[in-house]
């Protein structure tokens, strides 16, 4: 399939054209230090742009002595000795303009190509470093936006806009410089049209680049409220709702109809005017310039020469003003990218971080730690809050959704830093530490398991990417995940599918347990992992987890407490505080929040069970 026929390629394509321009270009300054890394390619693109322009130029003048020469002839052959001369220097001219115009293509769009891949690979990069603070305040979406959307603008604007717009200068340039030396009182006459010809041109031009935005925007339009009700077909139809939603479409689908005809008649009139103002200018030219031919004031050669350096320069200007809005719709995407670099990470490495202690204890201490998230200042998600691990302990957090279980595990991880209070790892704060060092010590088996779109080994391999096959293998036996995977017909090598789709969600969760057993963290995070399981997954993972917590220090996030009646300790959190803390027992006797808990879940299965047995009888 071609690039252009590529739904996802026209996609970004249409985006792109969506995005909103820049007032000019200086913007895009900002891209040099990526183009100035190939400079040696810029020289050779450079002299092959200057190659090709010259032999352009060569052929007005060329064809100008030729008519001149045909006029003088007199029949003594010497002149057809001449022309075969002249026509065999003509092809070498032509040779030299087709391999210097190949060679400035593919050297300018090798610099567009390479620039953009530094530029994808420099803003993705830097992104992996920002913290999830900067996750909060801005969409995932528009990210992605930014890496595909405004790099394909930049690349069509470096890689072609850009060679485009330097030749066309350089011709115009040439070809005006041409038109001067030829005729200077034709070349005045033409300067006093240009205004009259290029200012109806750019005003329609504008007119026509904004109605092809809306037109673009209708189409969007159409494609978001179609896909949108045609994902929720069965709630449609579940309401009977089709009437309504065919209306609706077919509204928008008009809306688009109607801003598309729009355009097409801008551009019509564009066209006319192009046509009437180009072929009047021309006519124009021609009449004074044959008049001074009959008047012997000029040769029907120069005239011919002038005639074709004009069109030469009126074809390029019109080339530059149409590349001139390439160049402000790529200069409002670089602005955007930069933004992006710009960005520094709330979290990063201290300038000369601490050195954790060699073999990893897993000792973990929160010394009075209160923290608010940054989109909720207002609101604590701890305060005051303490706790030790000691090394090889499984402690079990539980308590009501938003007691700020959730958040001890983000703290831990660095994911943010409290606004007061400690938090150390093996005795080290965590805030002198290089967070990347410190995470290489922590497993995580989220409640969510993320899968990736791979295989089954590169998913589990993302625990530990340098890992052996026996090490994988012996992970994914140890997660109870071993022998599904051997039945199937690729083994480790089967594609899962983006997000995992093809597996059920305790094979997913399994796989999540071999990754976090490949890790070999010396502390594990275990994020409530078999809340959403049947009763069979259910008990695999456990057993999988429980191979897991061996010889570990561990915290478990509870929602379900027959889950954390084997923890060491369990703690009981209220608002982001510690209210409770000791064994299942201890915290029944205690009554308080956790004996509460306890009652109505452990009645609720109960009478679940009990329900169950009927019905089986």
């Amino acid at each position: 399939m071609s690039e252009t026929s590529n739904p996802a390629v026209e996609a970004i394509e249409e985006e792109a054209q969506r995005r909103k321009p820049a007032k000019g270009i200086r913007p895009m300054v900002k891209l040099m230090p990526f183009i100035g890394r190939y400079k040696s390619v810029i020289v050779f693109a450079f002299v092959a742009l200057v190659f090709a322009t010259l032999s352009t130029l060569v052929m007005p003048m060329a064809g100008g002595r030729l008519i001149d020469l045909l006029g003088k002839n007199d029949g003594s052959g010497v002149a057809a000795g001449f022309i075969d001369k002249y026509f065999l220097a003509l092809i070498v001219v032509a040779l030299v303009l087709g391999l210097s115009s190949a060679s400035r293509f593919y050297l300018v769009s090798w610099i567009g190509e390479r620039v953009v891949a530094d530029l994808r690979e420099a803003v993705y990069g830097h992104v992996l470093k920002l913290s999830p603070v900067f996750f909060e305040i801005t969409r995932t979406g528009e990210v992605l936006s930014r890496l595909t959307a405004d790099t394909t603008l930049i690349k069509t604007v470096v890689g072609s806009s850009a060679s485009i717009a330097l030749r066309n200068l350089f011709l115009f340039v040439g070809a005006a410089a041409m038109m001067v030396w030829t005729s200077p009182w034709l070349s005045g006459l033409v300067l006093l049209a240009i205004p009259m010809i290029v200012l109806p041109l750019v005003v329609f031009g504008r007119w026509v680049r904004r109605l092809s935005r809306e037109a673009q925007d209708r189409i969007a339009d159409t494609s978001a409220f179609g896909t949108e009700s045609l994902n929720a077909i069965q709630t449609v139809q579940a309401f009977t709702h089709e009437a309504i939603d065919r209306q609706r479409f077919d509204d928008t689908v008009e809306r688009s109809f109607d801003t598309a005809r729009a355009r097409m008649r801008a551009r019509a009139v564009l066209t006319a005017l192009i046509f009437f103002l180009g072929l009047s200018s021309v006519v124009g030219v021609l009449w004074f310039g044959t008049r001074a031919v009959m008047a012997n004031e000029m040769t029907g050669g120069a005239l011919g020469q002038f005639i074709l350096y004009a069109l030469f320069a009126a074809s390029s200007l019109a080339a530059l003003s149409e590349v001139w809005g390439d160049m402000q719709m790529a200069a409002g995407a670089t602005e955007r990218l930069m933004e992006l670099l710009a960005v520094e990470p709330a979290i990063r490495a201290p300038a000369q971080p601490k050195v954790l202690a060699l073999p990893p204890r897993g000792d973990i201490r929160f010394d009075n730690v209160t923290f608010s998230y940054p989109t909720r200042t207002h609101v604590s998600a701890l305060h005051g809050f303490s706790l030790d691990v000691r090394p090889g302990e499984t402690v079990a957090i539980v308590g009501p959704s938003g007691a700020g279980k959730s958040t001890v595990f983000q703290l831990l991880l660095r994911f943010y830093d409290p606004q007061s209070g400690r938090i150390s790892f093996d005795g080290v704060d965590i805030a002198e530490v290089d967070p990347v060092a410190l995470r290489s010590r922590i497993a995580v088996v989220p409640q969510e398991t993320v899968v990736f779109g791979t295989t089954i080994a590169e998913n589990i391999r993302y625990g530990r990417p340098d890992a052996s096959d026996a090490e994988l293998q012996t992970a994914a036996k140890a997660a109870r995940i071993h022998d599904f995977i051997a039945s199937l017909p690729k083994g480790y090598e089967t594609q899962v599918g983006e997000r995992g789709v093809t597996l059920s969600g305790g094979q997913r969760q399994r796989i999540a347990i071999a990754r976090a057993i490949l890790r070999d963290g010396r502390v594990l995070l275990l994020d409530e992992a078999t809340s959403a399981l049947d009763a069979e997954s259910e008990t695999l993972v456990q057993a999988a987890l429980e191979v897991l917590m061996q010889g570990r220090t561990t915290l478990v996030i509870a929602h379900r407490l027959a889950t954390v009646l084997k923890a060491d300790r369990i703690v009981v959190m209220e608002e982001g505080r510690v209210v409770a803390s000791g064994t299942h027992d201890e915290l029944v006797r205690q009554g308080g929040l956790y004996a509460r808990l306890a009652r109505l879940q452990f009645a609720g299965e109960l009478i679940g069970e009990e329900a169950k047995s009927i019905a089986a009888h």
